[in-house]
C-alpha cells in the first residue's frame, strides 16, 4: 500500500471519528440531562436505551464524542413522551446507555 494511500484512509477514519452523527430534533435543545438528585420533584414517564458505533474501523472514537450522542438520542426519545428532562442510568458499555425520562419543568 502507498503512502498515500494510508494516509488518505487514515485521514478518513479520523474525520469520521470526529463527525457528530446524532443532531438533535427541534425542541430536544431544550431537554436538560442532570444527576438523579435533581428529579425528586419530578414525574418519571420512562427509560430509554441509546446506542452508537464507539469505532469506525479499527479507529477508537472519542469516548465524550460518543457520550454526547448518547445524550442527544436520548434528548430526541424524551422530547418523543413530552419528556424535559433525562438521567443517564449506568454507564456508557459497548456504545449503549440506558436513560430515565422526567417531566420537571410544567
Amino acid at each position: 500500500m502507498t503512502a498515500r494511500l494510508m494516509t488518505s484512509l487514515f485521514l478518513i477514519a479520523f474525520l469520521a471519528s470526529c463527525a457528530n452523527w446524532v443532531k438533535l430534533d427541534e425542541g430536544a435543545e431544550n431537554v436538560r440531562l442532570v444527576d438523579s438528585g435533581e428529579v425528586a420533584n419530578c414525574e418519571h414517564l420512562g427509560r430509554t436505551t441509546a446506542s452508537v458505533r464507539e469505532r469506525v474501523g479499527v479507529y477508537q472514537r472519542r469516548p465524550g464524542r460518543v457520550e454526547e450522542e448518547l445524550a442527544n438520542l436520548a434528548r430526541n426519545s424524551a422530547l418523543e413522551i413530552n419528556g424535559d428532562t433525562i438521567v443517564a442510568d449506568g454507564a456508557v458499555n459497548d456504545g449503549r446507555q440506558r436513560f430515565r425520562i422526567y417531566r420537571c419543568l410544567r
